[in-house]
């Protein structure tokens, strides 16, 4: 598949993020010369480099490759709008008439030739989207994927398609991020909606903004397309594409007779003309059943077959940081999720419940972003009393700065549970020495999955250094 471009060189400012990371892997697959800068080097960005990809970690320009600065009408220069606008580098390209694109733009531009099914939504988006891809890729459909998070099953969070003389034969899954309005670049033939909650109010402002958003972006979906809507989402009249619904229990799709049999969630999934009985699906939770139902409903459109769509889901193994397990034993269990929202870590610690009732819960939670701790305060003092004992890091600050009166101390005040502390991430594993423990979880998504591996070997080891 080629692209008609005279472009040899794509320098990436913040190849190090999950989608940057994907549209890097993505040129230096199809010939391009690939490059770029990121803050720090993680597993990703060392990924990156074993596939031939220059990462620099410092902001100057002679850490740019010379070739990638000598012709401004070679290279494709790719940034992340999380970037400061002083950044050398950026500014640099800027200045001396580089070709400038947003990941977002970037990947609208990629998609135009080629079937594209985006999955947009609050929560629920990145689970969702590589179920369809697996689904997709277990029935041998020819799919490319741009995922937002690492998947289980294939290790990355780019699936790259068979070789082919005809684009339109591929099926195209990508992750659309309403963050910064990304989506609606995309013109998708298809689109799932998981949810519109609020969030990300420190781009929007209020919740109406961000919905007119959602609003927009299905109004990019073919006139021919589908929309597959969560049930109670009120986005029907916002398109021209046909507009099915599901849901968990109720839905022209929905799931049915669900039961946890030796800790794995068993259901049935109805559809519109049947119904898939006894689906076994090793990822848990009930957020993840209602993905489940629209990552079918779409893969059933494309032609999956009823048992290929069982074995697929039987077969998933989910995304790295979605209620990820790193040690389950008959007395220790410790699990680590990326949500951040309050409506995603009432999801999680409800499905926690679910498949451990009677157990006690230790959840360790990094707060993200301090504009988000103020709009969602109330709720996350709610989720989190969910939790027998709640142990509360500092804010992660990602891209803001402090703001005055927003600290751990002053949501900790908010949350009803009796046990309950500060803890800062140096003395963490100290303190759980301290502490006698059944379920553990990690909550969050700042850097808090740092800590996961020595929280790991204090629970086995709770005595040695």
């Amino acid at each position: 598949m080629s692209f008609d471009t005279s472009w040899k060189y794509v320098y990436f400012i913040g190849v190090g993020g999950i989608g940057m990371s994907a549209l890097a892997r993505w040129f230096c697959i199809n010939g391009f010369a690939v490059a770029g800068y990121d803050r720090t080097p993680t597993t990703l960005t060392g990924a990156l480099q074993k596939e031939g990809v220059r990462v620099s970690f410092e902001d100057r320009l002679s850490a740019i490759p010379a070739e990638f600065l000598a012709d401004p009408s070679q290279t494709l220069v790719v940034y992340t709008p999380a970037i400061p606008a002083d950044h050398q580098g950026l500014a640099y390209f800027r200045a001396n008439g580089f070709t400038m694109q947003k990941r977002s733009q970037v990947l609208g531009w990629l998609t135009q030739a080629l079937r594209t099914v985006g999955i947009a939504g609050t929560h629920g988006k990145t689970t969702t989207s590589s179920m369809v891809a697996h689904l997709l890729r277990q029935a041998g459909v020819n799919c490319t994927a741009f995922l937002g998070g690492i998947t289980q099953n294939y290790g990355t969070n780019f699936l790259l398609n068979e070789p082919t003389d005809d684009p339109e034969s591929i099926v195209c899954v990508v992750e659309a991020d309403e963050f910064d309005r990304s989506f609606l670049t995309l013109h998708p033939a298809m689109a799932i909606v998981t949810s519109t909650d609020a969030d990300h109010l420190d781009i929007y402002g209020e919740h109406e903004t961000m919905l007119e958003s959602f609003r927009a972006f299905v109004g990019q979906i073919s006139p021919e397309g589908v929309l597959f809507m969560r049930k109670g989402l009120a986005l029907a009249d916002s398109t021209r594409a046909q507009v099915l619904e599901y849901g968990l229990r109720e839905g022209d799709y929905h799931s049915d007779s669900i039961r946890i049999e030796k800790a794995r969630f068993v259901f049935d999934i109805v559809y519109p003309t049947g119904i898939i009985k006894d689906i076994s699906m090793k990822v848990p939770g009930y957020h993840n059943l209602e993905n489940a139902v629209g990552a079918t409903a779409v893969a059933l459109q494309l032609g999956v077959t009823p048992e290929q769509v069982k074995e697929g889901l039987g077969t998933y193994s989910g995304v790295k940081r979605r209620f990820e397990f790193h040690l389950e034993t008959d007395d220790q269990v410790l699990i680590d999720d990326y949500a951040h929202h309050p409506t995603e870590i009432e999801a999680f610690l409800g499905s926690v419940r679910a498949l451990f009732p009677q157990r006690h819960i230790t959840a360790i939670f990094q707060p993200h972003l301090f504009s988000r701790t103020r709009d969602f305060a109330d709720g996350f003092a709610q989720s989190l009393s969910l939790a027998d004992r709640l142990l509360l890091l500092d804010i992660y600050p990602a891209r803001e700065q402090p703001l005055p009166g927003v600290t751990s101390a002053m949501l900790l005040n908010l949350v009803t549970l009796e046990d309950k502390r500060i803890c800062s991430k140096d003395e963490l594993v100290e303190k759980l020495r301290t502490l006698e423990t059944d379920i553990v979880v990690t909550i969050g998504a700042g850097d808090i999955d740092q800590l996961v591996e020595p929280i790991k070997k204090t629970l086995l080891h709770p005595f040695t250094n």
